[in-house]
């Protein structure tokens, strides 16, 4: 058991702020945090730890989130993205949505303009884009997310591909 699993939080309110606003605060905090440690530790040592950290947290926030939806289904998951949407946080256009797909194109990231506006760019996809395959994976494993390319990581527009995997 890991120290971050070895005691209970309460319910987690937090999105009710936004995410894109939930992800600024988290930033403010860990960037500093990732320099003074990388400062006395090997940085990618420390990059990579973090990155563990935060996938394993997106896994038990999918599994909150499934739980609080009571369904794991491709639609309720779909409806659940209003919070990451919260604050002009993104553009998106919806390509696909039904009970096997759910597919859409980012094409304009407030995260990314946010996380560059810290001069935190390189943290960028582990704080937040990381994410996004483990929160799946929490909410229902029979779920799986394909993403070619992030505005993060320079494309023009992020690809989501959300799929009920086959059996």
């Amino acid at each position: 058991m890991t120290e971050q699993e070895s005691f209970t939080l309460p319910p987690d309110t937090l999105n009710e702020i936004g995410v894109l606003k939930r992800r600024e605060i988290e930033a403010r905090i860990l960037g500093p945090v990732i320099e003074a440690l990388s400062n006395e530790f090997d940085r990618e040592r420390v990059v990579s730890r973090v990155r563990e950290t935060i996938v394993g947290i997106a896994r038990r926030q999918g599994a909150e989130r499934a739980a609080q939806a009571g369904d794991t289904s491709l639609s309720a998951f779909a409806s659940t993205a209003g919070d990451w949407r919260k604050g002009n946080a993104m553009d998106v256009e919806v390509l696909e949505q039904n009970d096997e797909h759910y597919s859409y194109d980012v094409t304009r990231c407030g995260y990314a303009d946010m996380y560059r506006a810290l001069g935190m760019a390189d943290l960028g996809a582990v704080l937040s884009c990381n994410r996004d395959g483990s929160l799946i994976e929490g909410f229902n494993p029979d779920i799986a997310l394909v993403r070619d390319q992030t505005i993060m990581q320079g494309a023009a527009r992020c690809t989501f591909r959300y799929a009920r995997r086959t059996k």
